[in-house]
């Protein structure tokens, strides 16, 4: 009887791994299955759209969306991509083609580098539409490129103090120091931009993002 007893132990044993097993494979960042989405899809690492707000997964894209409806986005622009999507509740309802400086590979360093700066920032100046176009501009130098510039020794401590009072206040940060400023994003029909390290856009994409975005909104800029 003891012969017989193991291998019906053993069989019970396997079913009840084989149950949770079964029980482990959905995962939540699985791909969604776009033919039922009814016209909404949405991504996880398994379509390879992790690229996309990475810390906020799984990403659906919704392109549908109307304007009207998009009250706080966030801005995400991935230079190697070329990519800047437009991210709302953890959906991206915007994903516009963009174009960059002479220099865009690596983080901008001094004014004239023809670099865009890498990080995290937020549109601190929106300025009236008017011959130039809409434009919103970042928050750029911010505390982490000025800390790196005054252990250069590319900045001076005043300089380094006027940048973080202006982080505080939430206003432009000054342009009077070797980092440049005034950075933003705006129209030039897809032509690449001046030596600031400017993100252009199509004139139509920017009339868009233009009405959504406001005075606040993060943008988030990755290699």
């Amino acid at each position: 009887m003891r012969g017989g007893f193991l291998p019906g132990r053993l069989v019970f044993l396997c079913v009840i791994v084989s149950v949770i097993s079964g029980c482990s494979v959905q995962r939540p960042d699985a791909a969604f299955d776009s033919s039922r989405s009814n016209g909404t899809k949405q991504f996880g690492k398994a379509a390879g759209y992790q690229a996309v707000v990475p810390e906020k997964e799984p990403v659906r894209v919704d392109y549908l969306t109307l304007l009207s409806e998009v009250k706080n986005p966030e801005i995400y622009i991935y230079k190697e991509k070329r990519r800047l999507y437009v991210v709302q509740s953890n959906v991206v309802v915007r994903d516009y083609p963009i174009s960059l400086g002479p220099s865009p590979v690596g983080d901008k360093q001094t004014a004239g580098d023809g670099r865009t700066p890498e990080g995290d920032f937020h549109i601190c100046a929106k300025p009236p539409v008017g011959q130039q176009g809409e434009a919103l501009v970042i928050d750029y130098a911010d505390k982490e490129h000025a800390q790196r510039a005054l252990f250069s020794g590319i900045i001076s401590p005043l300089q380094f103090k006027k940048i973080l009072l202006a982080a505080e206040l939430k206003t432009p940060p000054p342009l009077d120091t070797k980092l440049g400023g005034e950075v933003s994003i705006h129209a030039t029909g897809g032509q690449n931009s001046t030596a600031m390290g400017d993100i252009d856009l199509y004139s139509s994409d920017m009339k868009e993002l233009f009405k959504v975005a406001s005075l606040g909104t993060p943008v988030h800029i990755r290699p």
